[in-house]
């Protein structure tokens, strides 16, 4: 209705409340337009149509739906496929970066305004770890997370190599702590400790106080390692080949306490990140340093590029560094209020 100078109200003609009414974002058109971009980001991180619908509980067909509809809308094209896999263009790449951030904050709103909202007093983290990690590092700061968030659930995943990157980039944890040597493109890696790698042996081992070890001296000796550990295999294969120095992994075992056990039977020698030798350790093995032979290790946070961590992680991240918050905002990583 529009007011004529006379005073009478006039309907308008339907050509102009339809050009209006297109002129004004109606929320639904937002609502559909969150979805698609949703779907979009979902494609892009897992590569398919089909996966994209299953982790929204909805069907295929409607995924491509959302796909076409927001390809018609920016009038681009949006992927190409490469094998199986569904793959960024360019254009596609743009629109990821910019509503990557935008979708995971408003999912995740509903989430931080009730940390905020309750202080922490529930809610979970959940984080992915290795055993070395879990049995040394973890403890002291799990202790002091627990004494300033009691009613928050802790869930923490025993996992390493490719199984922890999975699950990092599933979303079915925060975070992983973690090392390692290459960081994929789609993580984040954000180194926290440095730790040099030193030499185990038994006490009665010829090298347990040869005046200086050279990586010659390894190839007479048989090493202990832990299977199924690319990391830790990488870089001790590494290291020799670099030097075209032989070397022999004589016994595989699991876990570094199983390895330790060994070392300290006499049965071989091995290669370990300091902070897995504990001071009753030293009382049965012979520790020694390895300057110059192997680097140091880094053990640091791993989580999807671009992910808005929870609060729950936030908080607990700026516990091991205070500062350091990736995916975080500072009110989600301030410190608790008394």
């Amino acid at each position: 209705m529009v007011s004529h100078p006379d005073g009478s109200l006039k309907s308008l003609d339907e050509g102009t409340q339809r050009t209006m009414s297109d002129a004004i974002p109606s929320p639904y058109y937002k609502g559909e337009r969150l979805k698609s971009l949703r779907a979009f980001c979902q494609i892009a991180r897992l590569g398919s149509v089909s996966r994209a619908a299953e982790a929204l509980f909805v069907s295929q067909p409607a995924v491509s739906l959302q796909l076409k509809a927001l390809e018609g809308s920016f009038g681009a094209r949006l992927f190409e496929r490469i094998g199986r896999r569904l793959n960024l263009t360019r254009e596609g790449e743009i629109l990821y970066e910019l509503a990557r951030p935008l979708v995971e904050q408003f999912d995740s709103l509903e989430d931080r305004f009730r940390s905020r909202v309750s202080g922490l007093s529930a809610g979970e983290l959940h984080i992915a770890a290795g055993s070395s990690t879990i049995l040394y590092l973890l403890p002291p700061l799990v202790r002091a997370f627990r004494a300033a968030f009691p009613d928050l659930r802790i869930e923490i995943r025993n996992v390493t190599g490719v199984d922890g990157m999975a699950l990092v980039r599933s979303d079915a944890v925060d975070f992983a702590i973690a090392t390692l040597l290459e960081t994929p493109r789609d993580l984040d890696y954000t180194p926290l400790y440095r730790f040099d790698q030193v030499l185990i042996t038994a006490p009665d081992h010829p090298l347990a106080h040869k005046t200086e070890i050279r990586l010659e001296d390894f190839s007479s000796h048989g090493l202990i390692l832990p299977p199924r550990r690319p990391t830790t295999n990488r870089l001790v294969e590494l290291v020799f080949r670099q030097h075209r120095v032989p070397y022999q992994v004589t016994l595989e075992v699991g876990g570094w306490e199983m390895v330790k056990q060994y070392v300290a039977m006499g049965l071989g020698i091995s290669i370990v990140t300091r902070f897995c030798v504990t001071e009753a350790d030293r009382e049965r093995l012979v520790v020694r340093d390895l300057p110059g032979l192997f680097p140091a290790r880094s053990y640091g946070v791993v989580s999807r590029k671009g992910k808005y961590l929870s609060v729950a992680a936030c908080k607990f991240l700026d516990l091991v560094k205070p500062g350091f918050s990736p995916g975080c905002t500072a009110e989600d990583a301030a410190p608790p209020q008394p």
